[in-house]
């Protein structure tokens, strides 16, 4: 005989947690939104300093500022750190949306406004709401939850379309190839959901990327 887990009746505190979660996308919404053009960076928070991702992130972060882009990332370690750094360096808006998890993940010092979340939820909608573009680093599966829910958004038009950069070709490479081997040999994607990704291994080319694109668009706020 199978015993099926019951759902209890929500307590007060339960009901009460709207508020909490309220309170949250209103500071973001207040912070997030004066602060003009952004990059939201993702990649994995296990990157160390010596490592070439770090620094390839890093040299972009720097070009994204001097190109007149501030730069968001999840506040924690590794490429996280990296893009702030670079972004830090060159004098231009950092800004890291921290985490709160039962291993406390604690911001990275390259941070100039942090805001700190309780709720995932909470935290993806101000990664995607004021950004510019997204630009993802090699990481593990909280990067690819984040690629692949923006990738998700902007395919289902949730999201404006932006530009979508995947930096570390090699890493990519094997991603794509079962991409077209099986999403779209099996028909579950078209081909120009592919066409929604670019990949590249240079700040010049992603930032190239970027500015081609807005030349005939205006940048938009999104969830509208």
């Amino acid at each position: 005989m199978v015993t099926r887990k019951k759902h209890t009746q929500p307590t007060q505190d339960e009901t009460w947690r709207i508020f909490r979660i309220m309170a949250e996308f209103v500071e973001g919404f207040e912070v997030l939104s004066q602060i003009g053009p952004c990059v939201t960076v993702f990649g994995s928070a296990r990157t160390e300093e010596d490592e070439a991702y770090y620094q390839l992130t890093r040299n972009t972060a720097q070009l994204l500022v001097n190109n007149g882009y501030g730069v968001i990332t999840g506040g924690g370690p590794g490429i996280m750190a990296a893009a702030n750094q670079g972004a830090s360096e060159a004098n231009g808006i950092s800004i890291g949306l921290n985490i709160q998890l039962p291993y406390e993940q604690v911001p990275n010092t390259f941070i100039k406004t942090l805001i700190n979340f309780r709720y995932f939820f909470c935290r993806k909608v101000m990664f995607l709401k004021y950004t510019s573009a997204v630009i993802v680093l090699p990481g593990g599966y909280g990067t690819m939850d984040e690629m692949f829910e923006t990738l998700t958004l902007i395919q289902t038009q949730r999201v404006s379309h932006l530009p979508l950069i995947l930096m570390g070709t090699d890493y990519w490479q094997g991603l794509f190839e079962w991409l077209r081997a099986e999403m779209l040999r099996r028909k579950y994607i078209d081909p120009e959901d592919l066409d929604l990704m670019r990949t590249t291994d240079s700040p010049e080319e992603a930032m190239a990327i970027i500015n081609d694109f807005y030349v005939k668009r205006e940048s938009a706020s999104n969830f509208m």
